[in-house]
């Protein structure tokens, strides 16, 4: 199903569908602020494994983010951020940035398996923070992009989007045009600032 939805103030009722399919555990494709990417409730484990078997990855092995509407959701999921990461942080949010950082218990076990870190977005987005305040909690996401081809090229048309997955996902989210460029991903899991991917964001906000 292709639900389009205003951009500047989305559809009330649009939402409802959307929050609903999230909550009995379907898996939906949205817009951020970067690229089109692939979503679910994190505490819907058997979603969860659907996102990963269409990424065609173990969840333990997966470069999966928590997006959020807003700083609050930090300690869900993360240990202690050093003041100096948590400036850069403040700066960067909401944008078009991924922070890695120490993960807590609280991170679902098929998800944190060995591993001990995870990823954080705050996308400076109307629909993205309006479908996870209407949730309620953080979705569990990861960039969409055309596997097939060589070079990584990720999607920015919703309806070519949504031909391709209609079979594969309950929901596409038609939030308009895309970016083409994903996020930048800043590694601070060990304290320091290590540029793991140079994307949208600058890199100014570590000056």
């Amino acid at each position: 199903m292709l639900i389009r939805i205003n951009g500047e103030q989305p559809d009330t009722k649009a939402l409802d569908k959307i929050v609903n399919c999230l909550k009995e555990g379907g898996v939906i494709i949205y817009p951020t602020d970067t690229v089109y990417a692939l979503g679910c409730d994190f505490t819907q484990a058997k979603a969860v494994e659907r996102v990963c078997k269409l990424k065609g990855i173990k969840p333990e092995k997966s470069n999966f983010s928590f997006v959020c509407s807003d700083l609050s959701h930090l300690s869900e999921f993360t240990g202690a951020i050093p003041n100096h990461v948590f400036r850069v942080m403040k700066k960067a949010f909401p944008g078009p940035y991924t922070f890695i950082l120490e993960a807590n218990g609280k991170v679902p076990k098929l998800l944190k398996q060995n591993r001990k870190t995870v990823g954080i977005r705050i996308p400076d987005h109307v629909i993205c923070k309006a479908i996870i305040t209407a949730l309620g909690n953080p979705l569990l996401s990861t960039s969409l992009h055309d596997s097939s081809d060589d070079i990584l090229e990720y999607f920015s048309d919703p309806e070519v989007i949504h031909r391709q997955y209609e079979d594969l996902v309950d929901l596409v989210v038609d939030g308009g045009f895309g970016n083409i460029y994903p996020s930048t991903v800043i590694d601070c899991s060990q304290g320091e600032f290590e540029i793991v991917r140079e994307g949208a964001g600058s890199l100014d906000i570590l000056n």
